[in-house]
């Protein structure tokens, strides 16, 4: 997941979250909400820091965020997740949304964002980001 790869091929990966937009997720145009496609982003980028951090982690940033495409209702959205760093407590998450239309194999970028999440113990307070134990 880099700036430099074309706008028209998504990540190699398995997506993190794949999900089909429903009408309840749309405006009256049929053009699905920024804030659905935002939620799912959140959701992969925190399951993505949670695995990294060995446990609870929360969204205390997302930087900027530009939509690129439309999403309609039946369209399969897919989202990419993946650690870029990370501080003591702190980590920093990539995420890319891709829209694919419900009768075709033609992708488009819709949007991208980092995430930026806090590793936390059971009371809330921030705690250290085990070293990473990924091969």
């Amino acid at each position: 997941m880099t700036d430099a790869q074309p706008a028209t091929t998504p990540p190699h990966e398995q997506p993190a979250i794949r999900v089909t937009a429903m009408p309840a997720d749309a405006n009256f145009n049929g053009d699905i909400f920024g804030g659905w496609i935002m939620s799912w982003m959140d959701l992969a980028a925190g399951n993505t820091a949670s695995r990294r951090s060995q446990g609870r982690a929360v969204t205390v940033a997302i930087d900027a965020v530009s939509f690129h495409h439309p999403v309609h209702i039946g369209d399969e959205l897919s989202v990419w997740a993946k650690v870029t760093s990370v501080g003591r407590t702190s980590m920093k998450i990539a995420v890319e949304a891709w829209q694919r239309a419900r009768d075709g194999d033609s992708t488009s970028k819709v949007t991208s964002a980092t995430f930026t999440f806090v590793a936390i113990d059971l009371q809330g307070r921030p705690r250290p980001v085990p070293p990473d134990s990924t091969p």
